[in-house]
């Protein structure tokens, strides 16, 4: 199972509250984090990433292990930690003002 962490208006959204868990078959990627948080969730489809390109939208951003993936390959594996629960995937709000 992954661990996921979402903002709180994803929440909202998704209807939960704090941490949810998807269970991904094969190699733990943010692309399969993604599709199975999403195939949980549908009403997140959209919102996290773009309907036609499936990149992220430019307002939130990936953390894994303490570090920014956002830039990272889509299809890049997630380290262990993630993949084996121990540690969450974090999809965090950016913010954005002066």
């Amino acid at each position: 199972m992954i661990r996921v962490e979402l903002p709180g208006h994803l929440r909202t959204l998704a209807g939960v509250t704090g941490e949810v868990r998807v269970e991904v078959s094969g190699v733990a990627t943010q692309r399969t984090v993604l599709d199975a948080l999403e195939a949980a969730y549908p009403t997140l489809r959209g919102t996290i990433r773009d309907y036609g390109t499936q990149e992220r939208r430019a307002f939130l951003r990936f953390f894994v292990c303490q570090e920014d993936w956002s830039q990272e390959p889509m299809d890049a594996p997630l380290p262990a930690a993630v993949a084996e629960g121990m540690e969450p995937f974090l999809v965090i709000g950016a913010v954005a003002g002066g």
